[in-house]
């Protein structure tokens, strides 16, 4: 073990030493690059970087623009961090930048090349992924279809809250709405249940262990994403440990898959869930279905991402409401005047809510659940501003830094709802002062289903109970501290007191 790392420092050191000789061979052939702070030898600005990055390009925009170039380690990164930046990235030249930056780690079982959210646009397979996933999963007959099983998911979590508020225990919000959000997806793939909203067993506490395995890896800083060079070399391991991540999901998902072929097999009547369709799917130009390999992929991406970013966005918005008592109480009296005595609150309902979509889109603009969106990349060289975006360059976009940016927003870090009622802003790739699911052809496909989900599941703990704090927080309010990684989390996760009404 003490060669290798011996090996793997060596290498890295010969390979840094090849860069920065390179560096000061060519560096006549980085100008142009939009404005930024000044890189140091072979660790390039890294260090203007903290634990929150997103906090940290703002701050680094304020000072040197909204479109804005980095050198992060031995990759040219390219900023935008205002509405206009964002439009110029996501719309004007949407065709240049709408290949990914592939991290290292995704690379673990060969994901990028069959993931969704990771495969080039112009590729086949990325086109069928979307055209099945927008047809058959997110489509508004299909979501329209699937009302009574939200609504029972709902209803269960609304069952437990109130075993808990009986006992006086504390809800672990973000917990429950994970597990609930969970279901929702295994139900409409599976046709069953894949976790529990009581003491996790068997394979429920794997599936959910596994997935916050997933992004707990995932979201730590990488050295093989700032050095490409040393990525075979998988330094730190989180490729090889997200490989074992991968393994372990993909035997749930496989097991799912040939129990659905052996029922098929018997003769069994087809459920005519996801997975039937993913099944008796057939490609329009081969007539070629999907591999295992892309199933299980697929897969992976819709319950890492289905299940955390939703459960994030109802987070934080209960930890605001509970800071901002006037908001929490304007939200519930509009719900008691909308719903009047009806208990069980229909998606048809939330139109009529519009204090609490204020609500939503607020929690979007100050908590973005992946803050920096997915990584793009520069496609060719493209001219941008006037400023040259070289090809290869990593794109981000700082959806974080465009919510509070005071020239798009008044009193920007304030949390106040009341904002969005006389506006037509909203979050669904049109507006780009509010990005949360990102716009233009690598918008997320999810967002019709985030969207009845979040309101759902909000709408229905706020009118179905009063909440406040625990007895110990109740004096220093929410500790509203983030964990930065795939998505950006309440550090320590809210808890709360739920009372019936």
């Amino acid at each position: 073990m003490e060669l290798f790392h011996l090996c793997t420092l060596c290498a890295i050191l010969i390979i840094s030493s090849l860069y920065l000789l390179r560096l000061l061979v060519f560096a006549g052939g980085r100008r142009n690059l939009p404005p930024g702070p000044r890189p140091l030898p072979l660790v390039g600005n890294l260090l203007d970087l903290d634990a929150h990055p997103h906090r940290s390009l703002a701050r680094l925009a304020a000072r040197h623009g909204p479109l804005m170039a980095l050198r992060l380690g031995a990759v040219t990164t390219v900023v935008a961090s205002s509405a206009d930046a964002a439009r110029d990235v996501l719309q004007r030249h949407d065709a240049a930048f709408s290949v990914r930056s592939i991290p290292d780690v995704v690379r673990a079982c060969a994901h990028d090349q069959h993931s969704i959210g990771w495969l080039p646009p112009g590729s086949p397979r990325w086109r069928a992924l979307r055209k099945v996933c927008s047809a058959e999963l997110f489509a508004p007959r299909r979501l329209d279809a699937h009302q009574s099983l939200r609504r029972d998911k709902v209803q269960r979590l609304v069952d437990h809250v109130a075993r808990l508020a009986r006992d006086g225990a504390p809800v672990d919000v973000a917990r429950l709405v994970f597990t609930t959000a969970l279901n929702l997806l295994s139900c409409t793939i599976f046709s069953a249940d894949l976790a529990g909203l009581d003491e996790d067993q068997g394979t429920s506490g794997d599936l959910k262990g596994l997935i916050e395995e997933f992004t707990m890896i995932a979201g730590v800083p990488n050295v093989s994403d700032f050095f490409p060079a040393v990525a075979p070399l998988d330094p730190q391991r989180l490729r090889t440990r997200l490989s074992g991540v991968f393994k372990r999901l993909h035997a749930i998902y496989d097991e799912q898959i040939e129990r659905r072929l052996q029922e098929r097999a018997a003769g069994e009547p087809p459920k005519n869930d996801f997975l039937d369709l993913l099944l008796d799917y057939r490609g329009a130009e081969d007539g070629h279905g999907f591999d295992r390999q892309t199933l299980l992929s697929l897969l992976m991406d819709l319950f890492t991402a289905a299940s955390d970013t939703s459960t994030t966005t109802v987070e934080w918005a209960m930890a605001e409401l509970l800071q901002n008592p006037s908001s929490m109480a304007k939200a519930r009296a509009e719900l008691a005047q909308v719903m009047g005595s009806k208990k069980e609150i229909e998606e048809s309902d939330i139109g009529q809510l519009r204090y609490l979509q204020a609500v939503v889109k607020e929690t979007f603009r100050l908590h973005p659940a992946a803050p920096l969106l997915l990584p793009h990349q520069a496609e060719t060289t493209t001219e941008i501003r006037g400023y040259t975006v070289p090809k290869g360059a990593r794109v981000l976009v700082n959806v974080w830094a465009i919510g509070r940016d005071p020239e798009a927003w008044d009193d920007p870090e304030k949390f106040m709802p009341e904002r969005f009622l006389e506006t037509e802003i909203d979050f669904r790739g049109k507006y780009f002062e509010l990005l949360p699911f990102g716009s233009g052809r690598r918008m997320c496909p999810g967002m019709p289903l985030a969207d009845r989900m979040v309101h759902l599941i909000l709408a229905t703990l706020l009118h179905r109970f009063e909440w406040k704090l625990p007895a110990a927080a109740e004096k220093n309010g929410v500790d509203m501290s983030e964990h930065f990684g795939v998505t950006v989390s309440l550090a320590i996760p809210l808890k709360a007191i739920a009372k019936r009404t």
